[in-house]
């Protein structure tokens, strides 16, 4: 069974930056596709980012995209997401996720591996 353990939230003012990162227990995370997830309180859970296997291959929500970077060391088994001029509706509980295959994923059903969230606030 699989692992994820993020950290790195916390409250922060609009426009600052963040850096979420997600450890994972087994190395075998490294040869899939990870993504990050996010979802506020009454609403469904939303796609923000994934990578492939090959690192090469990264996705992006449009609300996200030119403004969040994610990433992944494999030799430490962590997926990291940069979070660049936070806005207040990118407030939320942000949660890594691995596919169990190097395909990039958009959507929730495609990851069996969660990790507990962490989260993130945003002040205007």
């Amino acid at each position: 069974q699989i692992h994820l353990v993020e950290s790195g939230g916390g409250l922060v003012q609009a426009g600052d930056s963040l850096t979420l990162s997600c450890t994972a227990s087994d190395r075998t995370t490294n040869r899939y596709a990870m993504g990050w997830f996010r979802q506020t309180p009454g609403k469904a859970r939303e796609f923000v980012a994934t990578i492939g296997g090959n690192p090469a291959y990264t996705w992006y929500a449009d609300s996200v995209k030119g403004r969040f970077t994610i990433s992944r060391d494999n030799a430490k088994s962590t997926l990291y997401l940069q979070m660049d001029s936070l806005k207040a509706e990118d407030a939320a509980i942000y949660y890594c996720a691995s596919r169990d295959i190097p395909l990039t994923g958009v959507d929730d059903y495609e990851y069996p591996y969660w990790g507990q969230g962490t989260q993130v606030t945003v002040s205007s």
